[in-house]
């Protein structure tokens, strides 16, 4: 819900460029550009299989990819955490940035792909990191043409984002820096749950709200960071409007004893995100415990996902004086 969101509060973003083109080319060349198509097309097409059929020499079977391009943004932060800037071809245009990245610094400078077949043939990779979803012509192109594809599964929980590093650092090459990455992860957590030990069984309810309305539901991986950090994710105690959305009349009877807003307000200036302006919400955020967590901490299933837990875990005590015993 975290990308679908995300996508509703850039309405003049790539994608939809990319899906109003046609219709402004055909208003003006239409004919044309029936005619012309089939032959350009066949032309990417036999310039793709040619260079497919030409991969780099010199490699063997058993080293490490050299030339690694990434097509997923969850893909791109894991494998900047595990292999050296030099072997990274290509990470994708999201990667840098720091709306929906958790380490856009680090992405700037890297190589941009936007998913094309040909975008990405051009760097030769010997492995391409893809999501579950997304450029679904692209993977099943790089594959018929032979190409190393590794399908990086979409996290929901604490043990999807170990499994996603594990299926990355085994990929590229760097099983020990995975680890290495994945035992830090397991030791902040660990830390966080000691604290919250201490305090009993005790759960303050805390709702993640989010661009558009929507609530960050249970099964996601804003529910696992905030129930890894002792709350309750009270999404379930209001009335749903469609999907995920929470209408802010509901909020603002019956409070969370923590309000979690996953942007400020006006890191977005659309429309659909005019609910994160709304003067009684402020007013709301200005009276409760409340806490603005960048969903960018929480959107892809890495290791980074700890600096939520541990940002939630700090506004526990403020949260936990205001709940209910």
């Amino acid at each position: 819900m975290a990308r679908s969101a995300w996508c509703m509060a850039h309405p003049a973003s790539d994608r939809a460029r990319a899906a109003a083109a046609p219709d402004r080319d055909a208003g003006v060349h239409r004919d044309g550009a029936r005619r012309n198509r089939a032959p350009g097309m066949a032309r990417v097409l036999a310039a793709l299989v040619l260079l497919a059929a030409a991969p780099g020499q010199g490699a063997r079977a058993d080293d490490k990819p050299q030339r690694i391009v990434s097509l997923d943004l969850c893909a791109d932060q894991i494998l900047i955490d595990l292999a050296p800037r030099s072997r990274i071809a290509a990470v994708t245009h999201l990667a840098a940035d720091a709306s929906v990245s958790a380490i856009p610094e680090r992405a700037r400078g890297l190589p941009v792909t936007r998913g094309a077949a040909e975008d990405v043939l051009k760097h030769d990779p010997d492995l391409v990191l893809a999501g579950q979803f997304g450029v679904a012509g692209t993977v099943s192109l790089l594959q018929r043409v032979g190409r190393k594809v590794v399908i990086v599964p979409l996290s929901s929980d604490l043990e999807g984002v170990r499994r996603a590093v594990t299926i990355v650092a085994a990929a590229v090459g760097e099983v020990r820096r995975g680890e290495t990455l994945l035992a830090a992860f397991d030791a902040r957590l660990a830390a966080v749950a000691r604290a919250a030990a201490t305090r009993g069984a005790r759960r303050p309810s805390a709702l993640v709200y989010q661009v558009g309305g929507s609530a960050s539901l249970e099964g996601t991986l804003a529910d696992a960071a905030l129930v890894a950090a002792g709350f309750a994710n009270a999404s379930h105690a209001y009335p749903r409007l469609r999907g995920s959305q929470v209408p802010l009349e509901a909020i603002l009877a019956r409070p969370p004893d923590l309000l979690v807003l996953a942007s400020p307000p006006f890191a977005y200036r659309t429309v659909v995100a005019d609910n994160l302006r709304h003067p009684a919400l402020r007013a709301l955020a200005a009276r409760i415990p409340s806490l603005e967590l960048p969903w960018r901490q929480w959107l892809c299933g890495t290791p980074h996902l700890a600096d939520a837990v541990e940002a939630l875990a700090a506004a526990w005590p403020l949260a936990a004086k205001g709940a209910a015993p």
